[in-house]
């Protein structure tokens, strides 16, 4: 696994995306030099030819990266990879298409881009077929042995198990007690607590996680101190869910380690940061967004009766109450009978333009005047309706917290997981969220935008 943007993301994909990109280039390059014989020197260095190619390379990866082809790289069906290729290489020839009226001066010439194209959707998909069946496992995984069987072991194997491409295997797990199961997600029982130096001398693990349920007078901590000394990475369990999972596991979160962790909370001089260059973006994506809005509000005002913006309570830093901007998506009056509830599939207080709104994302638009008046910040965990908090604060330990930085337009949960109404949904993102808290930065914003944008697109996770 590899860190960046404040992210654990598997070396494999970063290998996959790199080995990828240089294929797709190394295809219009050589298709440059089938094409155009003799004019090959002059157009790719005296007329930039080579930027040209690479703004065609960017596209592709992009098409790809939007098609979840870097998130989930295990190859199910050779046909439907076929065509993932074939529309994002159709995507590629549009937008040359659309530069030929704005800037002819950029285009590849067609001969070139036909050939190119033609080698990629051959040479690409035959490398993903190899990269999956060869190359990812010659890459080797870390072998992780697991001291102790807790709910979070059993998350994190069943996960690992499903998803190769993380580079870390589980090869078994060690725990005493009579309740303990012969195996977990497909992995066996390879012994007692007793027995770990024979399983450590038998397996020879790369690392032990650490995840029992209890570890009073349990817990060997004079031999893990050993086999740490000796080179075995030891590891707790939460950290091991939080690098697998990109959240924070609550059941087994404890108030001391809120108390005494300085990782926890969030840093004053990373929040102070944030204020700045959110009011900044903020600016910027009003004045960028403002004819949009400008169509939006009409559309909101011809469709239906009521105000163009919906004004609601919502919580913000430290409990204090604010009121959210939003286009009114929903029928005027809509909870006029039901009182305050969650949004629901094919809910029939939405409007027939407010569900398009809802989709696009369009209806958030007016929140960039709450991160102007320094209510809310471009990411931060989603502001929720004091009706619901209170509630929630009682049934869901840890949830005050999530309110110790200010709300955001979009945030980490929203990304990672889909529109929730239940109380177990609710649990999950707040685990996104105390995450989110942990690691709060500039470059894992910048990631949650960039990520906001595909999430956008593909109209995912709204309601």
């Amino acid at each position: 696994m590899i860190r960046l943007f404040k992210v654990s993301i598997p070396s494999s994909a970063v290998a996959l995306l790199v080995s990828e990109t240089i294929l797709i280039f190394s295809c219009y390059a050589l298709a440059a030099y089938l094409v155009l014989d003799v004019a090959t020197e002059i157009f790719l260095i005296e007329d930039g030819g080579w930027w040209h190619i690479a703004l065609v390379v960017a596209v592709i990866v992009f098409g790809l990266y939007f098609n979840d082809l870097y998130d989930n790289y295990r190859i199910r069906s050779h046909i439907l990879l076929i065509q993932q290729f074939c529309l994002v290489l159709g995507t590629a020839f549009l937008l040359q298409a659309l530069l030929s009226y704005a800037r002819s001066d950029v285009l590849l010439p067609k001969w070139l881009m036909a050939y190119g194209s033609l080698g990629v959707i051959v040479v690409v998909p035959l490398w993903r077929f190899l990269f999956a069946t060869v190359v990812l496992k010659a890459m080797g995984a870390q072998r992780l042995l697991f001291l102790g069987s807790s709910p979070a072991v059993q998350e994190i194997i069943t996960h690992l198990t499903e998803r190769a491409e993380f580079g870390l295997t589980p090869i078994g797990y060690i725990d005493t007690g009579d309740e303990v199961p012969a195996s977990l997600g497909g992995v066996r029982r390879l012994g007692a607590i007793a027995d770990l130096d024979r399983v450590v001398r038998s397996q020879h693990p790369d690392r032990i996680v650490v995840g029992m349920k209890e570890r009073r007078e349990r817990l060997p901590v004079q031999r893990l101190l050993e086999l740490r000394f000796a080179g075995i990475h030891i590891e707790d369990a939460a950290m091991t869910y939080e690098t697998v999972f990109g959240r924070v596991s609550t059941p087994d979160l404890h108030p001391s380690q809120l108390i005494f962790s300085s990782e926890l909370g969030p840093r004053p001089f990373s929040v102070t940061v944030q204020s700045v260059y959110s009011w900044l973006l903020g600016a910027i994506g009003v004045i960028v967004a403002s004819p949009v809005m400008a169509i939006v509000a009409i559309l909101v005002k011809v469709s239906s009766p009521g105000p163009i913006l919906f004004r609601q309570t919502r919580v913000g830093l430290d409990g204090t109450v604010f009121e959210v901007f939003k286009f009114r998506s929903m029928y005027q009056d809509a909870e006029a009978r039901t009182g305050a509830v969650w949004a629901s599939q094919d809910d029939p207080r939405i409007t027939p333009l407010g569900r398009w709104l809802r989709r696009l994302r369009l209806d958030e638009l007016p929140q960039l005047l709450n991160v102007l008046r320094g209510e809310m910040s471009i990411v931060g965990p989603r502001p929720e309706r004091p009706e619901f908090v209170n509630v929630l604060q009682e049934k869901i330990p840890y949830y005050r917290q999530r309110h110790c930085v200010k709300p955001g337009i979009t945030g980490w949960a929203q990304i990672n997981h889909k529109y929730g109404d239940t109380i177990e949904d609710t649990i999950l993102k707040l685990e996104y969220d105390l995450y989110y808290i942990k690691n709060l930065a500039p470059s894992l914003d910048t990631y949650i935008v960039f990520h906001t944008i595909k999430t956008m697109l593909l109209g995912r996770g709204a309601r």
